[in-house]
């Protein structure tokens, strides 16, 4: 099966691509529907960036219950634990195996989050 893509973006990406059974989340940061970054700490970023990854599946037919792995990069390990309570919301029955760093990011952001999923065609 070809891969398919889905969504459109302003630079160079496509926000999800199935290949076969699983979804490819692209890297999702904190900008809100009017395409800002949203004010606030790390829980608002954090809140934001999940948001935008639920919306990125839902282009592709998933939700956050297909999610099988995250990558996440935080731009202070400091933010860790309120990272944590946040994410633990929005998958609060059998998270996803999950990478943390703490990484400098390339815009004035806290947190940026990829995912992957599994769903079956």
């Amino acid at each position: 099966m070809p891969k398919q893509c889905f969504g459109k973006s302003h630079v160079p990406l496509s926000p999800a691509v199935r290949a076969g059974d699983f979804v490819y989340i692209s890297g999702q940061v904190p900008v809100g529907s009017d395409g800002l970054v949203v004010k606030g700490g790390i829980a608002e970023h954090a809140e934001q960036v999940l948001q935008n990854v639920k919306s990125a599946l839902a282009l592709a037919g998933c939700t956050m219950d297909d999610v099988v792995k995250t990558t996440v990069w935080l731009e202070d390990a400091r933010d860790f634990g309120t990272f944590n309570t946040v994410y633990a919301k929005h998958f609060p029955k059998d998270p996803p195996a999950r990478t943390t760093v703490e990484s400098r990011l390339m815009i004035d952001i806290k947190i940026e989050i990829e995912a992957v999923a599994y769903r079956p065609v």
